[in-house]
């Protein structure tokens, strides 16, 4: 645990942190959110730019989840760093978080299985590091259709899955972020190597989780190339049965991952507690996650004002990130300052549409002005 999670105030949530080598104004961090708004070609487009830029008085915002090339597409109208247009897009976003006095990192994403040939280049499977199946089903352009059985990845294509985080990395760069996040979580391509129960591969990427961790662990490194380590954080969801996942082994599988991460000198370590307030993770040793790592910890899932200035406060977490609250809030820090009542999320309006639940929430200021004549 670093120096700085001794005994704290209880308003330590609102005050500043080092990360790397920015500072951060406050604590609380915009968790990655898919909300299917991105453009044609997966761009990001204006709509997009108004919805970060509201929230730009977060320590530091994480983007949505961000395709590194067309096969880790998984979803309709979620934005990628693989054209440059994309990147282009991008770029109109930092500006405006940047001219408002944020921070942003992008998150790096590739679905893996969590995906359908009809979202795929060419129609072809997706991709994984076994032939197994999710259960349910993909939400595609022509509507909900069934997981297919992906296509296991040969050897020799592992590097290549490597060269598409570097390209993503540095296409993020040419974006103008301030670092970019790996998404090793929540069932799609690395979190899916990093779990025995979907990986059960026979190579040096399958077996005991040294052979698991690996691509995860590669992948880091090679962004961290790119980025310096300091400016990558990682995403880990150890208890997360989201997209059909499971390992034998929790504690084992992610302890490992967080002690092979611990002498990189990363950004933070960004760890999804509950998902979705399953209240599943109970059972699970965070602390020791998180003394592992050592480095900044980033806490995620089920958090609220109160909940999250108890853990900064206690020393079990550095910084929170807030999913829902934020969709709904774009001033959240404002409102946590003043103890101010929340807006309420519209959970039908969190996938897809337009500005409708995504940029039409009110700001306290917007709440208390006087109503036109």
């Amino acid at each position: 645990m670093s120096a700085d999670s001794h005994h704290v105030t209880q308003a330590d949530l609102l005050t500043p942190v080092a990360l790397g080598p920015i500072t951060l104004k406050n604590r609380v961090v915009m968790a990655p959110l898919t909300r299917n708004r991105a453009g044609p070609g997966n761009v990001p487009q204006a709509l997009n730019v108004d919805y970060y830029a509201q929230r730009a008085t977060a320590g530091l915002i994480i983007t949505e989840a961000t395709q590194v090339s067309p096969e880790g597409v998984g979803y309709p109208n979620t934005p990628g760093i693989h054209s440059q247009d994309q990147i282009e897009g991008w770029r109109q976003v930092t500006d405006a978080v940047h001219a408002r006095g944020g921070r942003i990192f992008l998150q790096l994403w590739h679905v893996g299985r969590i995906s359908h040939p009809s979202l795929q280049p060419n129609g072809q499977l997706p991709v994984a590091p076994s032939a197994i199946k999710p259960n349910g089903d993909v939400f595609t352009y022509d509507g909900p259709l069934p997981f297919v059985t992906p296509r296991a990845l040969e050897s020799h294509e592992i590097p290549g899955i490597v060269a598409q985080y570097v390209a993503g990395a540095e296409n993020a760069l040419a974006a103008g972020f301030d670092g970019v996040e790996v998404h090793a979580a929540n069932g799609y391509l690395l979190d899916q190597f990093l779990r025995d129960g979907t990986n059960r591969r026979d190579d040096s990427y399958g077996g005991p989780v040294e052979n698991r961790a690996r691509l995860t662990l590669e992948v880091v490194e090679a962004v961290a190339k790119v980025w310096g380590a300091e400016r990558v954080g990682v995403r880990l969801s150890p208890t997360g049965t989201f997209n059909s996942m499971s390992d034998s082994d929790p504690a084992k599988t992610f302890g490992y991952v967080a002690e092979q991460l611990a002498p990189l000198g990363l950004a933070y370590l960004h760890v999804v507690e509950d998902f979705a307030g399953s209240g599943a993770a109970q059972t699970f040793n965070w602390a020791a996650l998180r003394d592992a790592f050592g480095g900044l910890y980033l806490a995620n899932g089920g958090y609220d004002q109160d909940k999250a200035e108890t853990a900064v406060e206690n020393g079990h977490a550095h910084l929170v990130s807030f999913g829902q609250l934020y969709i709904a809030n774009p001033d959240l820090v404002e409102r946590f300052a003043q103890n101010a009542p929340l807006n309420s999320p519209e959970a039908s309006q969190f996938y897809g549409g337009d500005h409708r639940g995504y940029t039409d929430y009110p700001t306290l200021s917007e709440d208390r002005a006087p109503a036109a004549a």
